[in-house]
């Protein structure tokens, strides 16, 4: 953040607001001991003196000058101001950051006490607290700090929660990284430079609320002066002596003025960095997981890296559970690479995010079986866990931009994992992330280290999160659309990458995409999900000519091939994928598919195994042409 305030200069807005604030420092610093006699020396001779040239201001009922008191009383009220807003942005701050760290439950009860606390009005709340707190500076202090803390914590709240949907804070969920650092290292820095800019607004608020507090007789009390009770004291001479209050006034002013124009010109400066930051699309998908391969379905096979039987995950909805994912099935060995394909919200993605404990409350996951290398997600020790799905689950999320968090160094964001889980010091982690760089073929890897993920090409962060995958021991690694957005020579390398990682170091490759020839051409088998389920498994090799669904045929149609008339309009599938939260009766794609008939709408194909692969379809072996309607044009 420290190099944008060049740019802050550079605008003639903060150039007089920060000239203002640097005044107002010398003044708070330089006034009492250069003026702090005259200010506070009584003169009998000369009371409610009007202005001199002895006396710039007047004087007051004791014969005190006022333009100097003006210029002492600079040091209480802007220390009172910086106090209270700090206490204010300090509860605001663990106000609005509170529900990522406590359970759903008490995170709600959180939210809505600030929520409650909002429907006062700011300056009523102030008057109240400082009654009921008692007349004094200190009182005064709480009172506003209590009192801005409710729309502070607002503001942390909605943006921590959009920093909390990105991928590079699930990445570290994932690695088992605590709450409270995670709050501290990925959402905080992210969410710092639009809080600091509030901050500096808010402030301006403060110094009013204060002079009005000490106006009334409630905030600063003699001896002790500020610009508030100055005002007050003005006021009985206003008429013979107005300078008596308009002094202390233009001081308001002008520090008002002060923190509103650094703030403008900051938020101008650090504006456009945050809302580059939030046009980032979120890669938080609709439900989508992998599948079932073959297995017998009570044995338990020893090899098997990922075993999960009848997966579902569902969420509350207003007439019953909605249910993303249903009865998924899936088996992966060592070594061997399944890929999971459908249109979007068809349960890919979905699946993932539950082997990888990732979907919270009110998400439900449940299954009859939930094992990876050996150990059950579904129970035992949740540090366990954690280092488990830490150290040999990897996950490649679709945009790496948002996988990477950019305001920490790559090095540092590899380094995390390896600190926590294989106990390794912050030189031997940045050596290991080194080397885990150099295994990706990331050129110069000792520079990249170094490097923001914005000075990265789009193919070299999405290496960087392959080489933050192998920084443990992978036994799985979850690649969910790793090649969107990338041009066709780096989509090549990043899959080469990936087929070299499976072959060296014997992981599990699950790729999630919706390119069913990506798929084909580097996974052995091929699941299709369609509404949650998976509808068809088979050999890769068998894909193009043994495809037996509807809707797997229907995927293989609409993709483009070197045979294609270039004149003719594109093929897709007809129709929208079905809605989770009205499932049809019968099989979910009959509406969209031509050979539907009443039986398919009436009863649920199941998944039957076959001397290939399984299908879930009455028509499987029916021989008509694939069905594809509505040109894209």
């Amino acid at each position: 953040m420290r190099r944008h305030w060049p740019e802050v200069l550079r605008s003639p807005v903060g150039v007089v607001g920060i000239a203002l604030l640097t005044i107002l420092a010398l003044l708070a610093v330089l006034a009492p001991v250069l003026w702090g006699d005259r200010a506070s020396t009584t003169d009998t001779y000369n009371l409610l003196d009007g202005p001199s040239a002895q006396h710039w201001a007047g004087t007051d009922n004791l014969g005190r000058d006022i333009f100097f008191r003006t210029l002492v009383a600079t040091r209480l009220s802007i220390v009172l101001t910086l106090a209270a807003t700090a206490l204010g942005v300090g509860l605001g701050l663990v106000l609005g950051l509170a529900p990522l760290l406590l359970p759903r439950r008490l995170g709600r009860l959180v939210v809505a006490f600030f929520n409650v606390l909002l429907g006062f009005p700011s300056l009523l709340m102030i008057l109240f607290l400082a009654v009921i707190l008692g007349v004094s500076t200190s009182s005064a202090v709480l009172a506003v700090g209590i009192a801005i803390a409710a729309p502070f914590a607002r503001l942390v709240h909605t943006l921590a929660a959009g920093v909390a949907e990105r991928d590079y804070v699930a990445a570290a969920r994932i690695s088992g990284v605590h709450p409270v650092r995670i709050v501290g290292r990925h959402v905080l820095p992210n969410i710092a430079e639009p809080l600091l800019v509030n901050a500096t607004v808010t402030a301006s608020s403060v110094l009013l609320a204060f002079g009005g507090l000490s106006f009334l007789g409630i905030g600063v009390q003699p001896p002790q002066y500020d610009w508030g009770r100055l005002i007050q004291d003005g006021l009985s001479s206003i008429y013979t002596n107005p300078l008596a209050a308009v002094v202390p006034g233009i001081a308001f002013v002008l520090t008002g003025l002060a923190f509103n124009l650094t703030g403008e010109a900051a938020a101008g400066t650090f504006g456009a960095k945050a809302r580059s930051r939030t046009r980032w699309p979120s890669t938080k998908k609709e439900p989508t997981p992998p599948s079932s391969t073959r297995h017998d379905e009570h044995e338990v096979r020893a090899d098997h890296v990922l075993d999960v039987r009848d997966l579902e995950v569902s969420f509350p909805g207003p007439h019953g559970p909605i249910r993303a994912v249903r009865g998924v099935s899936i088996a992966l060995r060592a070594g061997e690479a399944v890929g999971v394909v459908g249109e979007s919200g068809s349960g890919k993605s979905m699946t993932a995010l539950a082997v990888a404990q990732l979907v919270e409350e009110p998400g439900r996951v449940t299954a009859e079986r939930l094992t990876f290398c050996g150990t059950d997600l579904r129970s035992g020790p949740r540090a366990t866990r954690e280092t488990l799905l830490g150290t040999s689950l990897a996950v490649v999320f679709q945009d790496p931009m948002t996988s990477l968090n950019p305001v920490m160094r790559v090095g540092t964001q590899l380094a995390e994992a390896a600190r926590r889980h294989l106990g390794l010091t912050r030189r031997e982690a940045i050596a290991r992330a080194i080397d885990r760089l150099r295994a990706v073929h990331l050129t110069d890897p000792e520079r990249r280290v170094a490097q923001y993920p914005h000075e990265l090409s789009g193919g070299m962060r999405q290496r960087v999160m392959i080489g933050m995958g192998l920084m443990g021991t992978p036994r799985l690694i979850v690649a969910d659309e790793p090649t969107t957005a990338l041009d066709m020579t780096v989509q090549r390398q990043v899959l080469d990458l990936l087929q070299e990682t499976r072959r060296d170091h014997g992981t599990a490759l699950l790729l999630i995409s919706h390119d069913i020839s990506v798929v084909s051409s580097v996974c052995d088998r091929v699941l299709v999900m369609y509404a949650g389920q998976i509808v068809e498994d088979l050999p890769s090799a068998d894909l193009h000519s043994r495809a037996r669904h509807p809707y797997t045929r229907a995927l293989i149609g609409a993709v483009p091939d070197m045979t294609t008339d270039l004149d003719a309009p594109l093929a897709s599938i007809p129709g929208q994928p079905v809605d989770p939260r009205e499932l049809p009766d019968g099989c979910a794609y009959a509406a969209r598919c031509s050979l539907a008939t009443e039986r398919c709408r009436q009863e649920e194909p199941t998944l039957e195994v076959g001397a290939t692969g399984s299908v879930a379809c009455w028509h499987a072996d029916d021989p008509a042409p694939m069905p594809l309607t509505e040109a894209v044009r």
